[in-house]
C-alpha cells in the first residue's frame, strides 16, 4: 500500500496534503489541512527546522540502510565458521555408501529429526550456484515443459507454454531454472535418520534412466532409478496431456539384508533474487510458504532465514511446502496425512532452500514401498490450487485483507464470466462496489458541499480576525454550529470504505487472469502499465475535477498544492498495472458523477 504526503508550513498555519490509493479520498484530503487555528499551532512552527528535520531523517535512514545492507552481504559472503565449498564437479557426482552428507552436492541433505522439536540440519559449505551437470530429459504437455537432470532426478527447468513473457528469452515464463544465475529447482532424495552413516539415493547421486511400459506414454512420463546403501530409489515422474501437475512416485526397494527405515525429503533450492519482470513501484511476496492446520498460511522471507530468524510450523501431521512469487508457485503436496517436519535455510551466497521430511515405515529386505506426491508449478490460478490441497489457493497473497478480497474476487469471477473480459468485469465490480457505499458516500459528498458553500464565509472570518487566533476560532467553531457542519464529516465516511478498496485493490494486483488479459482498444494486457500513459493522464484529470468540486482550501498554499497533486500522482501510476489504474479511474468518474449530483441539488454547483 503506498501513501504519499507533502508538508509545508507558513506564518498563516501548518499545510498537509496527503494522497493515498484509496479512490474517493479527494475530498477527505482537504480536511487534513485543519481549520482551527489552535490545532495548527500545535503542528511545525518554522519551515526551515521542518525541512532540517526530514533531511536529517532520511539521512540517518540512507546510511542505516547501506549499513544493514553491507552486513548482510558481509554475513552472506563469508558466514562466521562456514567451511569452503567443494568445486561442484567432485561435490555433484556420484556419492559412495559411506560418504557423509557434508560432501553431497549444492544443499546438504537435511537430517530429519521427526521425535524433536525442529530438524537439525548437518553442517553444509557454502556453496555456489555452479551449472547443473548431468543429461537432461523432456517431459511435455500443452502447458508445461519440464527439463529433469540425470544428477537426482531434479527438475530444473519449468517452462510455463500457457503463460507468454516478454522478460524470458523463449517468451514464455521459466518458473525452474538451472543456469546460475537463476538458479531455482525441485529435489528429491533419501536421507537417514540422525545419527546413521548411511548414504541413501539423494538429489546429488547420479540416476539411470529406465525402459517405460508398453502404456506409459515417453513424452509425459519418465522413470530414473539408483542405488545406494542397500536402498534403489526408482522416480516416476509423469504430467496430464495438459495442467502443471507432475505426479511423481518415489518407489524404495531394500536391495541389503537388513531392515532399513529410510527418510523422504521434498525440497526447493532457490536464490532470493526477484523473477524478471519485477516491478519497482509495488512489492510482492517472493520466497517460502508453508501451510498446515497448526500454523495455517506462513510466509517465510528471505532475511529471515538469512538471520537464522525463520518461524514456522516445524511438525506437522499435514501440510504443503511451496515457493511463492508474483502471479507463479511451486508446491510440494503431499499425498497423505502422516507425520512431517519442515526446514529451510541458507545453503550459500544467496542460495535458499526450503524442505518437507516424511520417514518411510521399515522396509524389509526384498521389499518395497512407494510415496506419491504432487509438484505444482504454474500460475497461482486459484480454483485449480484449492482443487490441490487444502489451503494452497491461499498463495495467492491478498495480505492481512484475505477475508475481505476472496469475496471481491468471486464478485469479480462471477462479472467475468457474464462479460467474457476481465476489463469490463473490473468496471462493473467497481461501479458496484461504489452504488454499495452510496449512503456513506452521499453523507460524505453532503457535507463536502456544506463546507464549500461556507467556504467564503470562512475566508472572510480570517481576514476579519487577522491573527487573534483565539477569536477566529471560536467564530469558525460557531459558524459550523449553526449551518450544522462536521468539518470531519467528509472523512469518516471514507475511511470506513478504506479497507474494502485496499482489499479490491489487492485482488487485481495479485490475481495472475490479469496476466495477458486484453480490455479495449490499446489495453491488450491489463498487469502491464499502459503503453501510451492515456489512462493515467484521464485519470490525472478527474482528479483535476474532484479537486475543482470540493470546498476551496482557506489557504493559498495548500490550493496550490491541491491543484499540483493530479499531474504529481499521475506520474506515478504511469508505472502500474493499466487494471489498476482502470479501476482507479473508474471509480474516480462514479465518484464525480454522485458528488455532481449531490451538490447540484443542494444549490453548491
Amino acid at each position: 500500500m503506498v501513501f504519499f504526503g507533502v508538508v509545508a508550513s507558513r506564518p498563516s498555519g501548518f499545510v498537509v496534503a496527503t494522497h493515498g490509493v484509496v479512490p474517493g479520498g479527494t475530498q477527505c484530503r482537504h480536511l487534513l489541512a485543519l481549520h482551527s487555528p489552535r490545532l495548527i499551532d500545535k503542528g511545525i512552527m518554522d519551515t526551515r527546522r521542518t525541512i532540517l528535520l526530514m533531511v536529517l531523517i532520511g539521512s540517518l535512514f540512507l546510511l542505516w540502510d547501506a549499513w544493514h545492507r553491507q552486513s548482510i552481504t558481509t554475513q552472506a559472503v563469508t558466514p562466521a565458521g562456514a567451511p569452503t565449498a567443494a568445486p561442484f564437479g567432485e561435490a555433484d557426482g556420484p556419492v559412495s555408501p559411506g560418504a557423509t552428507a557434508s560432501n553431497q552436492g549444492p544443499s546438504a541433505l537435511p537430517t530429519p529429526t521427526l521425535s524433536s522439536s525442529a530438524p537439525a540440519p548437518i553442517s553444509t559449505p557454502a556453496v555456489d550456484a555452479a551449472p547443473i551437470s548431468g543429461n537432461l530429459l523432456t517431459l511435455r504437455n500443452q502447458d508445461l515443459l519440464l527439463e529433469v537432470s540425470t544428477v537426482g532426478g531434479n527438475v530444473v527447468t519449468a517452462k510455463l507454454l500457457d503463460q507468454r513473457s516478454d522478460n524470458y528469452e523463449d517468451g514464455v515464463v521459466r518458473l525452474f531454472d538451472g543456469r546460475p544465475t537463476r538458479r531455482y529447482e525441485a529435489q528429491s532424495g533419501l536421507v537417514a535418520s540422525a545419527g546413521r552413516t548411511e548414504s541413501y539415493p539423494n538429489h546429488t547421486l547420479v540416476f539411470v534412466p529406465q525402459p517405460l511400459k508398453s502404456n506409459q506414454d515417453p513424452l509425459r512420463t519418465l522413470v530414473l532409478a539408483a542405488e545406494s546403501g542397500g536402498l534403489k530409489l526408482i522416480k516416476t515422474l509423469s504430467i496430464e496431456p495438459a495442467g502443471h501437475a507432475v505426479r511423481i512416485s518415489h518407489t524404495v526397494l531394500n536391495t541389503g539384508a537388513d531392515t532399513l527405515a529410510p527418510n523422504l525429503y521434498l525440497q526447493f533450492l532457490r536464490t532470493g533474487d526477484s523473477a524478471p519482470g519485477e516491478s519497482d513501484f509495488y512489492h510482492t511476496f517472493t520466497g517460502p510458504a508453508i501451510f498446515t492446520e497448526q500454523g495455517k498460511f506462513q510466509k517465510i522471507s528471505f532475511s529471515d532465514i538469512e538471520k537464522g530468524k525463520q518461524d514456522h510450523v516445524k511438525q506437522a501431521n499435514d501440510g504443503w511446502l511451496a515457493f511463492v512469487q508474483h502471479y507463479f508457485v511451486s508446491a510440494w503436496v503431499l499425498q497423505n496425512q502422516a507425520p512431517r517436519e519442515f526446514y529451510t535455510r541458507r545453503v550459500g551466497d544467496n542460495l535458499y532452500t526450503a524442505g518437507v521430511i516424511q520417514a518411510f515405515a521399515p522396509v524389509s529386505p526384498g521389499a518395497q514401498q512407494t510415496h506419491e506426491v504432487t509438484l505444482y508449478a504454474g500460475p497461482q490460478a486459484q480454483r485449480v490450487l484449492e482443487a490441490l490441497a487444502p489451503g494452497l489457493e491461499l498463495v495467492v497473497d491478498y495480505g492481512f485483507l484475505t477475508f475481505l478480497s476472496q469475496p471481491i474476487y468471486w464478485l469479480l469471477e462471477q462479472l467475468h464470466k457474464l462479460v467474457a473480459n476481465w476489463g469490463w468485469a473490473i468496471v462493473l465490480l467497481t461501479v458496484l462496489i461504489k452504488l454499495a457505499f452510496y449512503p456513506l458516500s452521499a453523507a460524505s459528498y453532503k457535507s463536502m458541499a456544506k463546507m464549500k458553500a461556507v467556504s467564503p464565509r470562512l475566508l472572510a472570518l480570517r481576514e476579519r480576525y487577522g491573527s487573534d487566533k483565539a477569536k477566529l476560532n471560536q467564530a469558525m467553531m460557531e459558524l459550523y454550529k449553526t449551518e450544522k457542519i462536521n468539518p470531519l464529516g467528509g472523512c469518516l465516511p471514507v475511511i470506513i470504505q478504506i479497507p474494502v478498496f485496499l482489499a479490491l485493490y489487492w485482488v487485481l494486483l495479485a490475481s495472475v487472469e490479469m496476466r495477458n488479459a486484453p480490455w479495449a482498444l490499446w489495453i491488450s494486457d491489463l498487469s502491464t502499465p499502459d503503453p501510451y500513459y492515456i489512462l493515467p493522464v484521464v485519470m490525472a484529470i478527474t482528479m483535476f475535477i474532484q479537486t475543482k468540486l470540493n470546498p476551496a482550501p482557506p489557504d493559498p498554499l495548500q490550493a496550490k498544492v491541491m491543484m499540483f497533486m493530479p499531474i504529481v500522482f499521475s506520474v506515478f501510476f504511469f508505472f502500474f498495472p493499466s487494471g489498476l489504474v482502470l479501476y482507479w479511474l473508474v471509480n474516480n468518474v462514479v465518484s464525480i458523477a454522485q458528488q455532481w449530483m449531490i451538490m447540484k441539488r443542494m444549490n453548491v454547483v
